[in-house]
């Protein structure tokens, strides 16, 4: 047993002393290797008797874990050791000016990131799900009855049916991320969804996939109000400006009573100005979730209810940022992108300005 301990006291010294991993490895394999010596030391077992063997045995496999954790001991110091030389010798001056030429974002994901400023600051969370989705995500927990125009074929992009019949879906809005939400957390929730969506549809102010944020409030004690004021604080935290808004009765499947918020505006020459003018232009929808949605997510109507509302980012960035045709942002011209991009080291914030 002497001897154990000479070997141990003698490998703990080697291993304190060594100064980089390849001659700590080398000690390692020299002791616990194949042909090490704490291995060849275990190969002599065979030839002890049984008595010799229960005193050996533990005796051995103990010097071998115990040199086996002042390996790996030593090993995490070196690793931080060689960690703080890096960081004290590479560094990055961030003051420094950027000479190389840089890309620049575009502004879809600009806007993305002014909405989840402006949400977050109110103490939304942001959530995303699939794009593609099956039926019940998709229509039927949003209270979309057989036979309700979204799903027919020409404003939806269907999957062919799978093994068990049943046909997946693009999503055709990012309301599916509502219902994940509200069926895998309890309430209170208060959540954006941004993300893509796909519609059957092409023209200057549409395309076949396009850019959403829908919005998700559930609470105990939430009403009409509170919609109205979040959407009013976004709409004049986006613009930048004052912006007189109403409110129009609509009709959407998941939300009763559903309605359109609409912004003044008024053009000059092609360049429309939010804000101001006599004219109304429709720019989200929005309402109380139906009880049929919060009933189909596991929530009992008559102890919760919130507000939804869902905008088009496209859209938005046209508006803001003047573009005429929303068919350009998915053209790839860089020409363009140099035009209406934007430096990706000057971030969103509130504080000094979105844009």
């Amino acid at each position: 047993m002497s001897d154990l301990d000479e070997v141990k006291i003698r490998y703990a010294a080697q291993i304190s002393d060594v100064s980089d991993l390849r001659a700590l490895d080398d000690i390692r394999v020299a002791a616990l290797g194949k042909k090490g010596e704490v291995s060849r030391m275990m190969s002599g077992l065979g030839k002890m008797t049984i008595e010799e063997k229960k005193v050996m045995g533990p005796a051995l496999n103990g010097l071998k874990d115990a040199i086996g954790v002042m390996v790996e001991t030593r090993k995490a110091q070196l690793e931080a050791e060689a960690l703080d030389a890096r960081l004290k010798s590479e560094f990055m001056d961030m003051s420094l000016p950027v000479s190389a030429p840089q890309g620049r974002l575009h502004p879809v994901q600009q806007v993305m990131e002014e909405m989840a400023v402006i949400f977050a600051d109110m103490g939304f969370a942001v959530k995303e799900g699939p794009d593609i989705e099956d039926d019940f995500h998709n229509f039927t927990a949003l209270n979309f009855p057989p036979g309700h125009p979204a799903r027919d074929m020409h404003d939806t992009f269907f999957f062919p049916e799978d093994k068990s019949g049943e046909r997946k879906v693009l999503r055709t809005h990012t309301s599916p991320v509502q219902i994940r939400t509200m069926m895998s957390e309890k309430p209170p929730i208060r959540i954006i969804a941004p993300g893509r969506t796909y519609r059957c549809d092409s023209d200057q102010t549409h395309t076949p996939m396009f850019h959403q944020v829908e919005g998700l409030v559930i609470d105990k004690n939430t009403h009409m109000g509170h919609l109205k004021g979040c959407l009013m604080d976004f709409i004049n935290a986006f613009f930048e400006t004052e912006v007189q808004v109403r409110f129009r009765p609509h009709h959407f499947p998941f939300t009763e009573p559903s309605a359109e918020m609409d912004v003044r505006y008024e053009r000059d020459g092609a360049a429309i100005k939010i804000g101001q003018g006599e004219n109304w232009m429709e720019i989200l929808g929005c309402g109380m979730v139906h009880p049929n949605v919060l009933t189909a997510c596991g929530l009992d109507p008559n102890e919760y209810q919130g507000f939804a509302f869902g905008m088009g980012v496209d859209r938005l960035a046209m508006l803001k940022y003047g573009m005429p045709d929303l068919r350009d942002m998915f053209a790839a011209d860089p020409r363009w992108l140099s035009h209406y991009g934007f430096d990706p080291l000057v971030q969103a914030n509130l504080a000094s300005g979105l844009s």
